[in-house]
């Protein structure tokens, strides 16, 4: 199905990355017309965040009013009803992050900048963001990585050999338009009815913990869903003791975008009293407790944020690290990356992680960047952070997982097609379905004439 890899194409030189200190902003929230009366005791409460999301269109003409022409609320609306895979679920948080330094001059006057915002671009997106002609890969798919097939209990995805990942809930605060758990994450939209878990949440726990208890081969648990931050703290405390009950385990990771999205939750009293407590006994069982977050734009990345991430570490966690996703229009330039990865480092003490390719579910193709794009943005970073916080680059293969970016063992530039190879400590689950290969698609609107052209008769 491949044909032979291509050299690469020479590409014109670049302006080198000056680093300078920034400091981090956070936006004058007053700023919107609906949000004038908001006191910063309020700004700093999780229940008024959570209380106060923009979960419509209508909710965001009344924030914004005029300050957006029409036409700006009808084309979201238009993808709303037509092609998003995820509802419209944002914290005043994450969107007042929309926008910093523009400033309302009238009717109108936030248009332009609401549509070239790099955050509004996967937060909201509008009907004109996606592809025209082909917004979706002939090979996307709604549970992209096929999670639900490696299942070892309902919501407790075994993929590789020592690790997991536990989904707790099928629920975040903040719903991110590129979401890899589309699937199962999130609100039914009109073209997607979701995925829903069958099992009660306290039976789903059990037969997690029983198959845990049941694997002493199994060292590493990633706690997610959805996001931990939407379940309630006594239970999610709860699990990660009974997670500590296990010697095998040494690993613990609770997946969090709240951390940047909704930092008003992880600064909650009763949040950190529960940390310190979980964090005082991993270190009394030298067992790794991390946080795992999800910032792809550095405007993302405010004093508030610094304030929890700083906060969760102060209350005794190994580690805060970030697991970011290559976006077009969003980060696809060493400049942005950059400037994310130092206002992680030095703004917050966040450790830049990973940065995935987006995966391929529908809709996607206008986030997506080709491999080799990943290529050059990996080479591009190299120099510029301490390699310990130097993020590596990474390609999600379906059935596969995790590899480099320089990993592909075969790419066709033509075609967009790489070939994955399989290692001996690789992934647990090897069935490719119908394939038998291990195997990603670069987005086709990326390709040349001819590998658009095979796509075509290949598809037809």
């Amino acid at each position: 199905m491949t044909a032979p890899a291509h050299a690469l194409t020479p590409t014109a030189p670049r302006t080198p990355y000056v680093y300078r200190r920034r400091a981090l902003e956070e936006p004058d929230w007053t700023r919107f017309p609906g949000w004038r009366a908001v006191t910063a005791a309020e700004w700093r409460s999780a229940q008024w965040q959570r209380s106060h999301c923009v979960k419509s269109v209508r909710d965001l003409r009344a924030l914004l009013g005029d300050l957006l022409d029409t036409c700006v609320y009808d084309d979201l609306q238009a993808d709303q009803d037509k092609q998003a895979t995820m509802s419209l679920l944002i914290p005043p948080q994450m969107l007042n992050t929309l926008m910093p330094h523009a400033r309302p001059a009238g009717p109108g006057s936030l248009s332009e900048a609401f549509r070239t915002d790099p955050v509004r671009r996967y937060m909201l997106p509008l009907a004109s963001d996606r592809h025209p002609d082909r917004p979706s890969h002939p090979m996307a798919a709604r549970d992209s990585l096929h999670e639900s097939e490696m299942w070892a209990v309902e919501g407790l995805t075994h993929r590789y050999p020592n690790k997991v990942l536990a989904e707790l809930v099928s629920t975040c605060p903040q719903y991110c338009g590129h979401c890899t758990r589309m699937d199962l994450v999130g609100n039914s939209t009109p073209t997607v009815a979701k995925t829903r878990f069958t099992l009660r949440p306290a039976d789903r726990t059990e037969a997690m913990l029983a198959h845990l208890r049941a694997s002493p081969g199994i060292r590493d648990v990633v706690v997610s869903g959805g996001d931990v931050a939407n379940v309630p703290w006594p239970r999610l405390e709860a699990f990660v003791d009974r997670l500590l009950d296990l010697d095998h385990i040494r690993d613990i990771r609770l997946a969090s975008k709240a951390l940047v999205g909704l930092p008003q939750h992880w600064l909650a009293p009763d949040v950190l009293d529960g940390l310190h407590r979980l964090a005082a006994r991993a270190a009394r069982q030298d067992v790794s407790l991390a946080l795992h977050t999800h910032a792809d734009a550095a405007q993302s990345v405010t004093p508030l944020v610094a304030e929890a991430a700083r906060a969760v570490l102060a209350a005794g966690l190994r580690d805060v690290r970030n697991q970011g996703v290559l976006l077009a229009g969003v980060n696809d330039s060493a400049e942005a990356l950059l400037d994310l990865c130092f206002a992680l480092l030095d703004g917050a003490g966040v450790m830049p992680y990973y940065f995935y390719l987006c995966d391929m579910i529908p809709q996607s193709e206008h986030w997506r960047l080709p491999l080799g794009r990943a290529q050059e943005l990996q080479s591009e970073l190299m120099g510029h952070l301490p390699g310990f916080a130097t993020p590596r680059l990474v390609c999600d293969v379906p059935y596969l997982g995790k590899r480099w970016v320089h990993q592909a063992a075969a790419y066709d530039r033509v075609t967009g097609i790489s070939r994955w190879e399989p290692s001996t400590t690789g992934a647990r689950f090897t069935d490719t379905g119908d394939t038998g290969e291990f195997l990603y698609y670069d987005p086709l609107h990326t390709l040349p004439p001819e590998g658009r052209r095979w796509w075509d008769r290949h598809t037809a």
